[in-house]
């Protein structure tokens, strides 16, 4: 299907708001009870390389930033 015959669709259920609401219920994305997209970065909002360990909540390049002033030593 084409992007023209979706917005084709659209507007036809437009004029039919039972119709809709059934297909929004049938369609839209089911809430996750795990997974990748529940945890967030608090600083910048990333999904990826989450750290939460320790209650940090921060993605890996926020914690680089950030590390030595909330108390984390380098060690080479």
């Amino acid at each position: 299907m084409t992007i023209k015959d979706w917005k084709k669709a659209f507007r036809q259920l437009k004029q039919k708001p039972l119709i809709m609401k059934k297909y929004k219920k049938h369609n839209a994305p089911k809430k996750r009870p795990t997974g990748r997209r529940l945890k967030k970065c608090r600083r910048c909002g990333r999904y990826g390389g989450h750290i939460s360990k320790y209650g940090l909540d921060l993605c890996r390049t926020c914690f680089r930033e950030i590390a030595l002033k909330i108390g984390f030593k380098k060690y080479n």
